[in-house]
């Protein structure tokens, strides 16, 4: 195994841990909850099997699915999110994502915390309109989905700095 697999396993691992053990006890105003663990999807490696990478958010939900008892709804949200991750990653960084050379600590805060936004909204209204079920309440799903996103967008962003390589 190289240091990359080692890596990846290594944040999933500690990903699931902190989402199933710290974070799902954070439940501000009763609907704003982070969800960080997706950061393993959105920082995974670009020029991989893409079939492997979408069996690997399946696994990454179906985690946190079994600790949470949440009946599939991550699983089905980090499938969604990482199926559409390459059209959002062209529309976030353009050429760079063509030549497949994207290292997210090199690129520039903007282009990441656009990239971070969009996947974040796309998985949280999945994950919230599959938890609620009801079209009756769609304000409570767009409240829900806007509160933890931004919260989970934050938390991301700190995260991702504060683990990326040093610049040299």
């Amino acid at each position: 195994m190289n240091s990359a697999t080692i890596n990846s396993i290594l944040r999933f691992v500690a990903l699931v841990l902190l989402q199933t053990l710290v974070l799902n006890h954070v439940n501000f105003l009763g609907y704003i909850n982070p969800y960080p663990y997706i950061l393993f999807i959105m920082l995974f490696p670009v020029g991989n099997n893409s079939t492997w990478f979408v069996f690997l958010a399946f696994l990454l939900g179906f985690c946190v699915d079994l600790f949470t008892d949440s009946g599939g709804i991550h699983a089905a949200a980090c499938v969604t999110i990482a199926f559409v991750r390459p059209a959002i990653l062209k529309f976030s960084f353009g050429t760079i994502y063509d030549y497949q050379s994207i290292k997210f600590h090199q690129t520039d805060l903007g282009s990441r915390l656009g990239y971070f936004a969009t996947i974040i909204l796309i998985h949280h209204l999945i994950l919230f309109s599959l938890e609620v079920f009801n079209i009756t309440n769609i304000i409570l799903i767009l409240k829900k989905t806007l509160f933890s996103s931004i919260f989970t967008i934050l938390l991301c962003t700190i995260i991702s700095i504060l683990f990326s390589p040093k610049r040299k």
